[in-house]
């Protein structure tokens, strides 16, 4: 089985190796964490190209995980997948409710300010950070936006989000284009 890159979705990524058994230190970037664990195939994204794997082991281990890759029982043959993206296909990801996005949805969207009645092209997502309060969008330049500052808008619905449509990929905010 093969999967197209445009169908996976980065999920977490492999931060080190664990121990000489091959065992790898895992970052997950689902919520909860541990839902990681939840999808198989892994596809990793290497130097030499995609590769689909299959975790038989896991446990949690400090702020992140650690996990065994099948067939992968030498440390060296594991710190091969250091800093390798985990990415599992788009179709293994549950449904959400209305409102609710992954952030894969939102990247590459074009971000619009409409602050006291005006409107503002302030860029297009690039990527979103997490902060603990809540997550922020990371805005970038584009070759139709008003300036060229990145800017960092909180990820708050109905107070700085006020509309996103998927079929126009725009993200709306009340937000001051002077921030």
């Amino acid at each position: 089985m093969s999967a197209g890159t445009s169908n996976l979705v980065n999920v977490g990524q492999v931060t080190g190796v664990f121990g000489v058994k091959g065992w790898i230190k895992i970052r997950s970037h689902t919520e909860p964490a541990a839902n990681l664990f939840d999808y198989s195939p892994w596809w990793l994204k290497t130097a030499h190209g995609v590769k689909a794997f299959e975790i038989d082991e896991h446990r949690a281990h400090g702020k992140g995980f650690v996990a065994h890759i099948k067939d992968v029982d030498d440390r060296d043959l594991a710190a091969q997948y250091t800093n390798c993206v985990i990415a599992v296909e788009r179709e293994q990801l549950p449904p959400l409710e209305e409102g609710e996005f992954y952030w894969h949805q939102l990247q590459d969207m074009t971000v619009v300010s409409r602050f006291e009645g005006g409107e503002s092209r302030l860029g297009t997502v690039k990527k979103l950070i997490e902060t603990g309060a809540n997550d922020v969008l990371v805005v970038a330049p584009d070759a139709d936006s008003i300036d060229e500052r990145e800017r960092l808008i909180p990820y708050v619905p109905d107070q700085f989000v006020t509309h996103i449509d998927r079929a126009t990929s725009t993200i709306e905010v009340d937000w001051d284009p002077a921030f």
